[in-house]
């Protein structure tokens, strides 16, 4: 509990969730921007309690993580029980920062987005990567083949 409730405040930190000061507003704007109840909020940050699957799937989308990452830091769930699509490859299981992370064109394939539309979905993801702040392991060098391989 601990340890998934201090998780949860650095990435409300790093997201602009002023936690800190008395009347900073966070943990009402949280509740707020997700769409839960401030008390579920609260809870957590005071170490009483986790949250339900519904907000945690809500807290991982405002706070710009994987419901996967939720689960695991929550210790609700081990990485071995939710595997990562491809793990089992050769390779794909390496170890370090961004280890695990699909590129665009790898996601793309994994949605089966057909050809018409891949290179709209790879750029837009592109996109989206870029604004979040999110770094995937060569998101860019993997997007590119991923653009310019046919399939």
């Amino acid at each position: 509990m601990e340890r998934f409730a201090s998780w949860v405040e650095g990435l409300m930190r790093e997201r602009g969730y002023d936690i800190d000061s008395p009347r900073g507003g966070g943990r009402s704007r949280l509740a707020e921007d997700a769409g839960v109840h401030r008390a579920a909020v609260t809870r957590l940050l005071q170490r009483q309690s986790l949250p339900d699957l519904e907000t945690m799937r809500a807290l991982a989308r405002v706070l710009g993580v994987g419901l996967r990452d939720m689960l695991i830091e929550s210790g609700r769930v081990t990485a071995d029980d939710l595997p990562l699509p491809g793990a089992g490859r050769s390779g794909a299981a390496a170890s370090g920062p961004g280890a695990g992370r699909v590129t665009p064109g790898e996601a793309a394939d994994l949605l089966g987005i057909p050809d018409s539309h891949r290179r709209q979905f790879v750029e837009m993801t592109e996109m989206i990567i870029a604004v979040s702040g999110v770094r995937p392991a060569d998101a860019h060098s993997g997007a590119q083949r991923g653009v310019s391989a046919s399939r």
